[in-house]
């Protein structure tokens, strides 16, 4: 069988409404972000931002234009209220063989499930309830069609992830997890009591982090 290989593939900023979260990036950032499109399935729609060669950045809020989805929203978007402000909320990992790596980590990230956007399909790992899971710091999985990427439709505005950093409690867990199914790229990781997530990426303007804060 072909050795399992896992990367960053993109991060993920949650907010009430996906105008309020652009805004927050493109403030942050200061580059503009594209427009992505629906998933229908979960009735939420998003904008992307390419942080580089194989990494991008995604906004994502529930669609009210959308009929309610017959399960909970991925990304714990849910539990987003409108008063709450836009997030770095989780991260995807791309792999190779997504069922086998699921398979091997118990589901622990979620149950390997088929989703769409336009013309975009891919598998991806949810939970059942809609949870991040280990509170977003790991990670849920996604194997994309070896002929097509959303990075190879985004313009580069001159982004890129420099680093990644993961506190959370069960910390060297959640490494020795993603050590199993082959990840390639440097995380940094440290055990500390509260979960936090911190994205420090170059802009054209200097170098800016987003970051899981509360609220």
């Amino acid at each position: 069988m072909m050795p399992l290989a896992t990367w960053i593939d993109h991060l993920v900023v949650t907010a009430p409404n996906l105008a309020l979260g652009v805004a927050y990036i493109e403030d942050v950032l200061g580059v503009p972000m594209q427009a992505g499109g629906q998933h229908q399935a979960m009735a939420t729609h998003n904008y992307l931002l390419k942080l580089g060669e194989h990494c991008y950045l995604e906004v994502i809020a529930p669609d009210p234009t959308l009929p309610a989805p017959k399960r909970p929203r991925w990304f714990a978007l849910d539990s987003v209220q409108p008063t709450s402000a836009p997030r770095l909320a989780t991260w995807v990992a791309r792999t190779i063989l997504i069922q086998s790596a699921s398979e091997l980590l118990h589901q622990q990230l979620g149950v390997v499930t088929p989703m769409s956007r336009g013309n975009l399909a891919w598998q991806i790992t949810i939970p059942a309830d809609g949870s991040l899971p280990f509170s977003g710091m790991a990670p849920m999985l996604i194997e994309w069609p070896r002929d097509q990427h959303p990075i190879q439709r985004l313009t580069d505005q001159g982004c890129r992830l420099l680093q990644l950093e993961l506190h959370h409690p069960q910390a060297s867990q959640i490494e020795t997890m993603l050590s199993q199914i082959g990840m390639q790229d440097e995380v940094c990781w440290q055990t500390t009591a509260q979960p936090q997530l911190i994205a420090t990426i170059e802009t054209p303007s200097g170098i800016k982090r987003i970051e899981q804060s509360k609220g």
